[in-house]
């Protein structure tokens, strides 16, 4: 008689004597299957945890943008530690079956498509007398659906509008990184002395010097009224006028050279190499400043045919004009020659064309015998600040002597105020670089504020330097012009759709740029030359990072003429024309 009750046999336990993992005996059934590794950072939860975490990841990842990074972040943190991480998908089923043949011909729903058949159906049955009542119900189920009917064909009108619209600042991050050279080459015998980030910069602050008058030459024209009434619609063609216009670098200055030899002061420099390092924190493209330290005297010069000789376009702006094409006219550096021809035209056309308004106590000490008669309207005005701390007791004055230059005379009342002029250029809204920015020609009358809203934001790092260098001056106003190309497609041909005045004080202000952080950035680097000693030494912005970094130069490395081959005295006109 055999026992019909059930028995439970309890299977056999492997153990492994050696430590986690398989055990020496393996089961027949458990041969073949390969053996999943893990990792030590694994939580002790995921031991026992039967679903797909590699597929959670990938949504995670999907849902925050970041399945095209590398870089370790807290949404991959797990999948770099963890060495068996696609355990799972080892016994995960593969579909094989290739369906890329099939497409979907028709994207109605089945309500449309029934109510097109019945309207087909009742336009047959019912002559021409019922289409275009069932054609307009059809017209609106199908608007009610969110669809539209385009040459006859069903489109998805929400899908479209998006198609259409450019979404601004997406996946900006997987753009590739823009890697610029340095503005000079950097020798293998140079000495780096200290390395500066600008977020230390932005946090300097030194009362805002007042401003002594040394002496001043040259002349200036007044300014012509008449391109106040300029707009889009009274336009006036950029004119070429040949003219000369001095911009020598501070140590070959005469002048300067003089205050040197009697010792007038301890630092010397030029408003354009000083706004540049006050607005060191809005830059981007990449800049140097040569120090040259001579018994004890500390001179901030610029190289010949450097960034201080051109005029940058959009510097400041997200997707920058590009860097590597010098064929087309949207290059930065056509732009760059293009915005520098236009402010050297501009501040010569707007200008009356009398004999010269006010002299100044000295003639112009560049002119020559042959260039008299064709200099441009130019003040040099040679002005003293002391950087001396006031909280310092008993401290020496640190007189710093700048070369400071003004453009242009303007009538107020019984009085004459000072004027420097620049000018803004619009090349292409639609081209690369644009930044977003306006159509002159259609805006500029009736959105004036928002087209300077976004030079302000694109050109930060120009119009600070403007801005700084009216206020070195001790210009009254600043004077900006609006010029743009005739056709897009041609840069040899502007036009000047407008101009505006600004106080230097409030243009500042409402760039939110701080004077007292662009002394400061001043005090700190002249007390850092002033403990160097005598020779010549490089300060430049890296080309890729906001780090400021000084090198100590060698004697013999020439560094005037190591990049550019241009004499170093006057700028002329040839050298920007297109």
């Amino acid at each position: 008689m055999t026992d019909s009750k059930p028995h439970f046999y309890l299977p056999t336990l492997h153990d492994s004597e050696n430590g986690w993992g398989p055990a020496n005996v393996i089961p027949a059934q458990f041969r073949d299957i390969p053996y999943a590794p893990y990792s030590k950072g694994d939580k002790l939860g995921r031991v026992a945890d039967w679903t797909n975490p590699d597929g959670q990841k990938q949504d995670n990842r999907e849902n925050t943008g970041r399945q095209g990074r590398a870089g370790f972040n807290r949404f991959n943190r797990d999948q770099h530690q963890s060495y068996g991480a696609s355990f799972a998908s080892a016994f995960a089923y593969t579909h094989t079956e290739d369906e890329s043949s099939f497409s979907v011909v028709d994207n109605r729903s089945a309500t449309v498509k029934k109510m097109a058949q019945k309207a087909a159906g009742g336009n047959a049955g019912a002559g021409g007398a019922r289409a275009r009542p069932q054609n307009k119900q059809q017209q609106q189920q199908q608007q009610q659906q969110g669809y539209r009917t385009v040459n006859s064909r069903p489109t998805g009108g929400k899908q479209q509008m998006q198609q259409g619209r450019k979404r601004y600042g997406y996946r900006d991050y997987d753009k590739p990184q823009r890697v610029r050279n340095a503005s000079v080459n950097i020798g293998a015998d140079w000495n780096l002395l200290d390395e500066i980030e600008f977020s230390r910069l932005s946090k300097l602050t030194f009362g805002i010097p007042e401003a002594e008058d040394i002496a001043s030459y040259g002349s200036i024209n007044y300014y012509n009224k008449a391109f106040d009434r300029v707009n889009t619609r009274n336009e006036k063609p950029l004119q070429h006028i040949d003219r000369v216009k001095y911009d020598t670098t501070t140590s070959e200055d005469p002048v300067i050279q003089q205050f040197i030899t009697e010792d007038k002061a301890t630092v010397y420099a030029t408003d354009a190499v000083l706004s540049l390092l006050m607005c060191a924190t809005r830059t981007v493209y990449p800049w140097d400043i040569v120090v040259k330290k001579e018994n004890g005297k500390v001179i901030l010069d610029k190289r010949p045919g450097g960034v201080f000789d051109f005029v940058t376009v959009n510097e400041n702006t997200m997707d920058p004009p590009a860097e590597n094409d010098k064929d087309t006219l949207n290059s930065w550096s056509a732009l760059c020659n293009e915005a520098t021809y236009i402010n050297q035209n501009f501040a010569r056309q707007v200008l009356e064309s009398a004999s010269a308004a006010t002299k100044f106590d000295k003639p112009n000490p560049f002119a020559s015998a042959d260039t008299s008669s064709k200099l441009a309207s130019c003040g040099y005005r040679y002005r003293q600040f002391n950087l001396a701390s006031a909280r310092e007791e008993n401290a020496e004055p640190i007189n710093m002597i700048v070369r400071t230059e003004v453009d242009a005379a303007v009538k107020m009342g019984n009085k004459d105020t000072l004027v420097t002029i620049r000018a803004l250029n619009e090349f292409d809204p639609n081209a690369q670089g644009a930044g977003g920015a306006l159509s002159w020609k259609k805006s500029l009358d009736s959105q004036r504020g928002a087209v300077v809203a976004t030079e302000m934001r694109n050109n930060a790092a120009k119009l600070a330097r403007w801005a700084v260098q009216a206020l070195l001056a001790g210009a009254e106003q600043l004077k900006l012009g609006y010029v743009a190309r005739a056709t897009p497609k041609d840069n040899s041909r502007h036009v000047v759709l407008g101009t505006q005045a600004y106080k230097p004080r409030d243009f500042a202000a409402q760039m939110n740029l701080s004077l007292n952080n662009g002394w400061g950035i001043v005090k700190a680097v002249v007390d850092m030359c002033l403990q160097l000693s005598d020779g010549r030494y490089v300060m430049m912005k890296d080309p890729n990072r906001p780090i400021l970094r000084i090198y100590a130069v060698p004697g013999e490395d020439d560094l005037d003429n190591e990049d550019y081959e241009q004499d170093d005295n006057a700028t002329e006109n040839d050298q920007a024309e297109n």
